[in-house]
């Protein structure tokens, strides 16, 4: 192996072949393989925290899990729960479960969605909205035009002097200004 490693960091050819061999050789074993299960208890569990640690029931070290590997079934983690668990790795190399599976917990039943209703054509009432509204806001407009009517605009009335009243008012007296040739505020 280490001079297959060798051999690709030698070789003067930079693809994306070998660089795809070259990171296979650096993966841990059971990360190149597909994922296998596999069974163990929950043996230490940090409620506060959300982590714990499961212990295979074939032996090894335990292994690291976090809350968020659990299905989300509302029920937390109990200690000595039978898990199913998958082999993964974190970012710094240890191992941790991922997907876990809990065989004990009754499986989660989601409620049935109701099936969308077709996009197609619109239904009766959004069709006539637009026209009730039309009609609606016509008569308001309508009901105002009868009311106020006079008021928007005035009806035409004949002159007929013989019942004009006679203008009461006296002639204004005619204005006395005179300019003086103030410009600015200050010669006010």
């Amino acid at each position: 192996m280490r001079n297959a490693i060798h051999r690709l960091r030698s070789a003067k050819n930079t693809d994306r072949q070998t660089t795809i061999r070259l990171s296979a050789l650096h993966k841990p074993p059971d990360e190149t393989n597909s994922p296998m299960r596999t069974e163990g208890k929950l043996t230490q569990w940090n409620d506060d925290r959300g982590f714990g640690f499961v212990t295979p029931t074939a032996g090894g070290p335990p292994v690291f899990i976090h809350i968020s590997e659990f299905p989300r079934d509302g029920d937390r983690p109990a200690i000595g729960e039978r898990l199913s668990f998958e082999t993964g790795f974190s970012k710094d190399g240890k191992p941790r479960a991922v997907n876990v599976r809990c065989p004990d917990r009754a499986p989660v039943r989601r409620a049935p969605r109701e099936p969308r209703r077709e996009r197609g054509r619109p239904g009766v009432f959004r069709r006539l909205l637009p026209l009730v509204l039309v009609i609606v806001i016509g008569a308001y407009g309508y009901k105002a035009f009868i009311r106020y009517g006079g008021a928007f605009w005035p009806a035409p009335e004949t002159f007929n002097p013989a019942y004009s009243p006679a203008p009461t008012t006296s002639p204004a007296a005619p204005a006395r200004f005179s300019c003086d040739g103030r410009t600015h505020c200050s010669q006010m």
